[in-house]
């Protein structure tokens, strides 16, 4: 499965970009992520092993974002409970990346698709209270705040975003 954009090509997790993912992930860039960083690749290589299994089940997918000039990785585009009706949607690039329309425009390519593939009533999209600029991204995209949750690391607001038809 590949999703196009006008900067990236979109596509399911393979073990083969792990390596790539693992040296973009840092504690700057999981600030407003309720997940820590893994310590180590083997660390982290058992959480992508989980993100295969659910693929597999339809229930999650992590489509890998890389550019279209020259395959450079630029981050992930993660949709869970993908068959719950209200799929949550999450994103997240590598700290060069930021700043540059990247992150609304791969969620807007994954919107599309899943709003024409998978059971939605609507998205949820959880972004960290402080975080203007992922709030921004949820109201480009027609998202009102519905709810608020709390974690350890931040408070939280909860958009419900709307289908997006093709």
């Amino acid at each position: 499965m590949h999703l196009s954009t006008q900067r990236a090509i979109l596509r399911l997790f393979v073990a083969d970009d792990a390596p790539d993912i693992f040296a973009s992930i840092s504690p700057a860039i999981t600030r407003f992520m309720a997940w820590e960083p893994p310590a180590t690749s083997a660390d982290f290589e058992e959480v992508w092993r989980l993100w295969l299994v659910v693929a597999e089940d339809g229930t999650e997918f992590h489509f890998v974002a890389r550019s279209r000039d020259d395959n450079r990785f630029l981050g992930i585009v993660g949709v869970h409970a993908a068959r719950s009706g209200t799929p949550e949607l999450g994103v997240w690039l590598r700290g060069d990346m930021h700043g540059k329309g990247l992150s609304r425009e791969l969620i807007g390519a994954v919107i599309r698709w899943a709003s024409g593939s998978l059971p939605v009533w609507h998205f949820e999209y959880p972004v960290a209270e402080e975080n203007t600029a992922s709030r921004r991204i949820a109201e480009t995209y027609g998202g009102e705040v519905r709810e608020r949750r709390s974690n350890p690391k931040y408070r939280s607001v909860v958009y419900h975003l709307p289908l997006q038809r093709i």
